[in-house]
């Protein structure tokens, strides 16, 4: 029961966090997945290490491997492990994916202020 209750408070977060004024979008985090995974694999993002990623894709292998921890004859308990390892994969790539929309919107900032900027001008030595 207790279990129950802090995966819907999981889920309850993540909501916030998604309907959140000012934070990414739902959609904008969904395809932002594919470029955070290829960035976190490149090196290039250094908000999410490799081993989280490694451990979400045991989350997918999981739910979708036909062996479980609990098996699924065992009706309420056998999927309610399955819904809480989605949840927490849920809230995970929604989570993730909205910080690094936001550090993709921020790299992109930086560069197109620095191109607008200019080069920085040479200070005249002084004698």
């Amino acid at each position: 029961m207790m279990a129950k209750a802090g995966r819907a408070a999981a889920a309850w977060r993540t909501y916030r966090e998604v309907s959140k004024p000012g934070t990414p979008g739902l959609m904008a985090r969904l395809r932002a997945i594919p470029r955070m995974i290829g960035a976190v694999m490149r090196g290039e993002y250094d908000g999410m290490g490799k081993s989280k990623l490694a451990l979400m894709g045991f989350g997918v292998i999981y739910m979708i491997s036909p062996i479980d921890l609990v098996p699924d004859f065992l009706v309420l308990i056998g999927v309610v492990d399955d819904f809480g390892v989605f949840l927490w994969l849920i809230a995970s790539l929604l989570g993730e994916s909205g910080r690094y929309v936001d550090w993709e919107r921020a790299t992109i900032q930086g560069s197109v202020q620095g191109k607008l900027d200019g080069p920085t001008p040479k200070r005249p030595r002084r004698r």
